[in-house]
């Protein structure tokens, strides 16, 4: 996992879409931490906390892992000694993104836009040629035997939105990055984790999202299942981390049990129901 190390930027005029892009976090990043705060008009001068680490998705993985309930995209690197992490857009609920194992199919440069044919009414033209105003940016990466990519946009404020029609949208700067460091073949591994645990130097972390699709349903139940079914249960303090379940702020927050907190015996925690994704 990696540790939260907030930064303080100030707010100003600046709507928190803006703000969201400069740290180079979604949309849903800063609005989950701060849901009190109108997006537009942040008080004039308020410091705000910034997650700038986060805790994996769960597994082994190589190329490219999408964590959809995350709004975020992890890139190992070949030998898996490091990785880059870019927040997405996802697909909107009538339109959700996928979960399951693909590849990179094709890589395009300015690559044009075929208007599906639900949109054509909506959009008039059936063909989009590359440019400032296509939805699809700079840059497109498709998926093996589907209709859906990785790619930019030319609506950077989408981005931490569940807004696609199931692709997966990335800020100019960062698809251009990512299309730099994936090859054709590349494995694109779709995962929907709303809670992560990890550790870092004996310390154990958990970092909870929004249910955003409703695949889960009972979020308290569903962390405490894969809290039973992880390794770390015995060294995690049941108050802090049923906390975190409550918050749902994308935070990572550290839940390792004190000693001085007595033994797990004396909060005993159950979950029966196995989540089904």
């Amino acid at each position: 996992m990696r540790l939260p190390r907030p930064k303080k930027p100030p707010a100003g005029p600046n709507p928190l879409l803006d703000i969201a892009r400069q740290y180079n976090l979604g949309f849903n990043e800063i609005q989950d931490l701060y849901p009190q705060l109108d997006p537009w008009l942040p008080p004039e001068g308020m410091l705000m906390d910034i997650p700038s680490q986060w805790v994996l998705p769960k597994g082994v993985f190589n190329g490219i892992v999408v964590n959809i309930a995350e709004l975020r995209l992890y890139c190992f690197s070949a030998d898996q000694s490091s990785v880059v992490t870019f927040p997405i857009s996802i697909g909107g609920k009538a339109w959700q993104t996928p979960k399951g194992s693909f590849a990179i199919k094709e890589k395009k440069i300015h690559p044009g836009w075929a208007v599906p044919p639900s949109l054509r009414q909506k959009y008039v033209f059936q063909y989009l040629p590359p440019g400032p105003d296509n939805p699809l940016g700079a840059f497109w990466m498709g998926l093996e035997n589907t209709h859906y990519g990785i790619h930019g946009t030319d609506f950077p404020w989408s981005i931490g939105r569940a807004v696609t029609r199931g692709c997966i949208r990335l800020y100019p700067e960062d698809i251009e990055r990512l299309f730099e460091r994936v090859q054709p073949g590349t494995r694109v591994t779709m995962v929907y984790e709303p809670v992560k645990i990890g550790t870092l130097a004996d310390r154990v972390f958990v970092e909870v999202h929004r249910d955003i699709y409703g695949r889960v349903g009972n979020l308290q139940q569903y962390g405490l299942f894969h809290l039973r079914m992880s390794r770390h249960a015995w060294r995690v303090d049941l108050d802090k981390y049923r906390q975190a379940l409550d918050r749902q702020d994308g935070m990572p927050v550290d839940v390792t049990r004190s000693l001085a907190a007595g033994s797990m015996e004396n909060k005993p925690f159950t979950s029966t129901v196995e989540p089904s994704l």
